[in-house]
């Protein structure tokens, strides 16, 4: 028997992302200074040495960046694609703020992979690096 549909309206939403960090000052860091997010007071756990951030963006969306020294490297390579979780996306507004901001992160030393370009889906974006290798698209 089919599994009955559930409609939430417009109560469905990503409340918000999450990602591990080994250096959660200078994440929160660049977050703020390059996408405009705002922190929340950071967050502590003494009994597991856990720490956390929530970044809220002007759109409302959250990202948490955490920090906790038992959890491993990643064995994910940001050059190449793998399965799962690859990339943010920022929409910037315009093809400008893209260039903009891209060339920005280029001259601040941050790793630009691919762009600014259009894309055979339509869409002008760059590709860079975050300061702990994960992908960020900037998009117009």
């Amino acid at each position: 028997m089919p599994h009955p549909i559930i409609h939430y309206g417009n109560a469905m939403k990503i409340e918000h992302i999450a990602i591990w960090t080994k250096d959660i000052e200078r994440l929160k860091s660049f977050y703020i200074k390059y996408f405009n997010a705002v922190a929340n007071d950071k967050y502590f756990n003494s009994t597991k040495k856990f720490s956390s951030y929530f970044l809220t963006f002007e759109s409302g969306a959250r990202l948490e960046i955490m920090e906790m020294a038992t959890i491993p490297e990643s064995k994910n390579n940001p050059y190449n694609q793998f399965i799962g979780f690859i990339h943010l996306a920022f929409s910037v507004g315009s093809e400008r703020k893209v260039d903009q901001l891209t060339e920005l992160l280029v001259a601040d030393g941050f790793e630009k992979l691919d762009g600014p370009r259009t894309t055979g889906d339509g869409y002008y974006e760059s590709c860079v690096l975050d300061p702990d290798g994960n992908r960020l698209e900037i998009t117009a």
